[in-house]
């Protein structure tokens, strides 16, 4: 048994053992596994404690004041490991290394390199110079490119049943919050028959969960054919053998055809949830935010979405706080909340971009008044997503199993149709006589809530993959 946090030796015919720390969001863990993926082909090893590695790779997220935050917490832990002597380099890639570029090594000139968002493909010439001490230049930043990288031969980090699968890069929209753009670029999608390959490549390893992420989902091909053509991709991803789920995020409300929504409402593997970021309701804030739609049209358009598409499931999220919003406007973003009943939502505080036009606007509002809104508005959620979460008692509903509880014997982590990974509620299942793995996908009669969380007994055997049709909706026992 080898001393606690000693890393094991690496073998002799590898390059070095290293580290890697992932941070934000979900596209963001595409990139990590993507370099993670090469770094393996090239022969270095992944460890999991940094103490004893070559080095350590840190690939951060800009996007808000806290995930930057979080981002240099993170490099100053591993750059604090450096000094003392228990790593030989650390390597910061991703979105803050993006943003802020050179100042990124002004403030900590201890970094041995950084790596833009679109330089991820040079990883391991990164690391070469690293191990070899060479001394080259130590930024690697490449334009954004026009058709989206790909994301194949990754070393996923996620459980095995369930993936990421990012259909394209970067945002046309210029939203005025929004520095997005800015680190990733303009909208590039990927070829439409590359994300068959990697969906099915995923599928080969055994994902039977396929998470559909983009900066903007149904702006996907709109670069590539001249119009948006995410309908014709769910069709085909529709076919892909081993999939079971096909669960859709980052839904922006324009381009939401009639024939898109009924291929959601008629699929075999689509699940029936939609992940719809509105940000506000207030036509006045819409505005202001340059988000290009009213709550009219967006009333209408959830309408639509919930008589199409039976035991739909949404997910929003809101910004309360934006500079000039009113109570007035906040008032009408709360009566919205409470006559949509979202099923899933997720509400956070105006963060402060300088580099974004939303800096520049009049009437920036004090941070209390932020989070006494984000209260209030999480208050009304959390009322409709606990009746929610009653009405589900009595009901069985296929849950996917994550993880087992750690001390209990049979007792499961699992997510049911309406609950993405790290973002929403989890359901809470006992097997009893069923022996239960991770990755099941289980029929599970809910007996019990606990606030956000369900909890149920394995009501039969795990359904086998690839079953026709839907695999089972939300549905009366």
């Amino acid at each position: 048994m080898k001393p606690k946090n000693q890393v094991a030796p690496a073998p002799t015919d590898s390059k070095g053992s290293y580290a890697f720390v992932s941070l934000g969001c979900p596209k963001n863990l595409v990139d990590s596994e993507r370099m993670l993926g090469l770094l393996k082909i090239d022969g270095y090893d992944l460890v999991a404690d940094p103490e004893g590695t070559d080095f350590v790779v840190v690939n951060t997220c800009g996007f808000i004041e806290r995930a930057r935050t979080e981002s240099f917490s993170s490099i100053d832990e591993m750059l604090a490991l450096k000094k003392a002597g228990k790593t030989k380099g650390v390597i910061v890639t991703g979105c803050l290394a993006e943003r802020q570029k050179e100042d990124l090594l002004t403030e900590r000139p201890e970094i041995d390199y950084l790596v833009g968002v679109f330089g991820r493909e040079a990883i391991t010439k990164v690391a070469d110079r690293l191990v070899g001490n060479l001394e080259e230049q130590r930024t690697v930043f490449q334009p954004a490119p026009i058709r989206a990288l790909s994301d194949k031969d990754r070393l996923r980090i996620t459980p095995k049943h369930f993936a990421f699968l990012k259909i394209s890069e970067g945002c046309d929209r210029l939203c005025t919050f929004c520095a997005i753009p800015k680190m990733r670029g303009k909208h590039a999608s990927k070829v439409m028959e590359d994300v068959i390959a990697e969906a099915e490549q995923l599928a080969a390893d055994g994902v039977r969960e396929l998470i559909i992420v983009a900066q903007d989902t149904t702006y996907y091909g709109m670069d590539i054919y001249g119009e948006p053509r995410l309908a014709e991709l769910l069709r085909k991803l529709d076919e892909v053998q081993g999939i079971d789920w096909i669960r859709l995020m980052y839904f922006y409300p324009m381009y939401i055809t009639d024939e898109l929504i009924d291929v959601l409402a008629n699929s075999q593997r689509i699940i029936p949830y939609i992940d719809i970021p509105l940000q506000h309701a207030s036509d006045h804030m819409l505005r202001r935010m340059a988000r290009r739609v009213t709550r009219p049209d967006t009333e209408a358009l959830l309408a639509k979405l919930r008589s199409k598409i039976p035991n739909l499931s949404l997910r929003t999220t809101f910004i309360t706080g934006f500079p000039g919003e009113t109570e007035e406007d906040f008032e009408e973003l709360l009566a919205f909340a409470k006559a949509q009943r979202f099923e899933r939502m997720g509400v956070f505080t105006y963060s402060f971009e300088p580099d974004t036009p939303a800096a520049n606007l009049p009437n920036h509002l004090s941070e209390e008044e932020k989070e006494s809104r984000q209260v209030r508005l999480m208050e009304v959620q959390q009322a409709h997503a606990f009746a929610w979460n009653q009405a589900q008692i009595g009901k069985t509903i296929p849950v996917i199993l994550d993880q087992p509880v750690e001390g209990e014997k049979n007792v499961w982590i699992g997510r049911s149709q309406a609950d993405a990974p790290d973002v929403d509620g989890l359901v809470f299942v006992t097997g009893d006589r069923i022996k239960l793995k991770a990755g099941d996908i289980v029929p599970v009669e809910i007996v019990a809530t606990q606030d956000y969380d369900l909890v149920g007994l394995a009501a039969d055997k795990p359904l086998k993959r690839q079953q026709p049709g839907r695999i089972l909706s939300l549905t009366s026992k």
